[in-house]
């Protein structure tokens, strides 16, 4: 399948699966009158935002580059996955508040939790294999934002799990002041991801370079080719756009090494780069070495 068709039916499955989720959810709840599912309820409802914005996102950003936005519509997957770790935050607070309302109130009464044990654990078996589904088309198009809806319905499957097992010791205890206990326990769970998918894109929507762990990558790079004539570098400039690392490098060469051969090693640095950090957009400028006595010279 072609990875741009691959994506968008990847960001397409996660939506139809979330609808379904969440009618389900709301009505074990409404059903049952437990603050834990309808706050899993609100959860997918952020789900479904998101993953109607990831589709629009994969959608723009698989657009080539045109005179408007010369520099391609990756971006607009940086900005989907922002909005998504907003929701994920604005729903972890919600649930937080709804559950300290009913906890503190004393309205935690009697429930019926069966209907919401299997309807919580057919959410987690659902969620499991789509976010398994999305990971591993986000990691081989290296798509923030298919990633950023995967997380999401992996914080999904870990609260519904959550849910789940205190659905069952209240059928078990009888004690029903823990369903607003254990809502308020997954919320603090779902709003670390939200922080932490929210960081990472907007990172890169504010062109924060790329991690450590890369740039160390690119000078390794650049040290290897010092035996083909290349003396150092200079204003290595790193940034990521969508699924795509744009990188700006200074590369300094001696003075009588001719064009052609500058050239031919700025390809194969060009290509160990792509090889090395997978989809990039590279430009080297090549610079003779000089000092103020003499440039440096080697015989071609």
């Amino acid at each position: 399948m072609d990875l741009t068709v691959e994506k968008k039916f990847a960001a397409g499955l996660s939506i139809t699966s979330n609808i379904v989720i969440i009618i389900l959810k709301f009505i074990a709840g409404i059903i049952t009158g437990s603050i834990s599912i309808i706050s899993e309820a609100i959860h997918s409802l952020s789900d479904v935002l998101a993953s109607v914005l990831t589709f629009f996102a994969v959608m723009r950003s698989s657009e080539p580059a045109d005179k408007a936005h010369p520099f391609g519509h990756g971006k607009y997957e940086d900005m989907s996955g922002f909005i998504e770790g907003g929701l994920i935050i604005f729903a972890a607070f919600y649930i937080i508040f709804e559950a300290c309302k009913k906890l503190f109130s004393g309205a935690a009464g009697e429930i019926d939790s069966t209907i919401g044990i299997y309807v919580m654990l057919a959410s987690v078996a659902a969620n499991f294999l789509v976010s398994s589904y999305l990971f591993y088309v986000a990691k081989k198009s290296d798509s923030v934002s298919l990633y950023a809806d995967a997380q999401h319905l992996r914080t999904d499957i870990y609260s519904s799990f959550g849910v789940m097992l205190g659905l069952l010791l209240i059928k078990l205890t009888g004690i029903a002041v823990l369903d607003p206990v254990i809502a308020i326990i997954m919320a603090l769970f779902i709003l670390k991801a939200g922080f932490s998918i929210s960081k990472s894109t907007l990172n890169n929507l504010l062109d924060g370079a790329l991690p450590e762990e890369d740039i160390k990558k690119i000078e390794s790079i650049i040290t290897d080719f010092k035996s083909s004539g290349v003396i150092d570098y200079k204003s290595l400039k790193t940034r990521k756009v969508g699924a795509e690392k744009d990188i700006e490098i200074t590369l300094i060469f001696p003075k009588d090494m001719t064009i052609l051969k500058c050239h031919k090693i700025c390809d194969e640095i060009e290509e160990a780069i792509e090889k090395a950090l997978g989809k990039t957009d590279i430009l080297i400028h090549p610079e003779p070495h000089c000092t103020r006595e003499k440039c440096i010279t080697r015989n071609m």
